[in-house]
């Protein structure tokens, strides 16, 4: 049964900024008999035309990207391919971003300084349809139900967190709204939610508050 398993090639995909990010995950799935590198991109748009072109099984993706980032993207592949695992692989600690997005349909969430063969381990759970869920997230995660408040952020929805994170980095209305195929007034609404929600007064505060937090570098 183990060996008919391992003959069932994993198609992945890579989705990192950095090249030799790039060339050592492709390097280490080299040496699983069950996967297969199929496809590579730099940011999240060329994510997107991956997971257009379809053929693969898993994809592995930084949320730290220039042009679209990795949250930007998962938001766009949940609405094409639902189905599709997008294991998040990160050089944020967990407890910033692990939870929520989980919520927002990634299918598991590892920091970059994880060991090696837990990427593999989470690869192979999340391929069959499985959440990828570390001792350190299961423990965020019983620490919420025991009614410990949440971080202002995880309160936020995907698209709310997208433009937070956004406006923190500096964007513009304008750009958000092309960059994200909204109309102005809708991403202007989003960045009203998200002030209300967090009970900050300007996109200095939101900019604060990210830094504080470790969601921006």
């Amino acid at each position: 049964m183990i060996r008919h398993e391992l003959e069932i090639m994993i198609r992945i995909a890579i989705v990192d900024d950095h090249a030799l990010v790039r060339a050592g995950l492709r390097q280490f799935f080299a040496d699983q008999p069950d996967f297969n590198v199929v496809a590579e991109a730099g940011d999240g748009r060329e994510a997107l035309a991956i997971v257009r072109g379809g053929g693969i099984d898993v994809m592995v993706m930084d949320i730290s990207m220039p042009d679209q980032s990795g949250i930007d993207a998962l938001a766009a592949i949940r609405a094409r391919v639902p189905d599709l695992p997008v294991l998040i692989l990160s050089g944020f600690p967990e407890e910033h971003y692990a939870i929520t997005l989980l919520r927002a349909g990634a299918s598991g969430y590892l920091n970059k300084d994880c060991d090696p063969e837990e990427i593999v381990k989470a690869i192979r759970t999340v391929s069959r349809g499985r959440k990828y869920i570390t001792v350190g997230v299961a423990e965020h995660l019983a620490e919420g139900l025991g009614g410990s408040d949440k971080p202002l952020h995880e309160q936020l929805s995907k698209r709310e967190l997208q433009v937070f994170l956004r406006l923190a980095r500096g964007e513009t209305i304008g750009h958000m709204a092309e960059g994200m195929c909204l109309s102005v007034k809708t991403v202007s609404t989003y960045r009203t939610r998200v002030m209300e929600k967090m009970h900050l007064a300007s996109n200095s505060d939101l900019t604060y508050y990210a830094l504080k937090n470790g969601l921006i570098q």
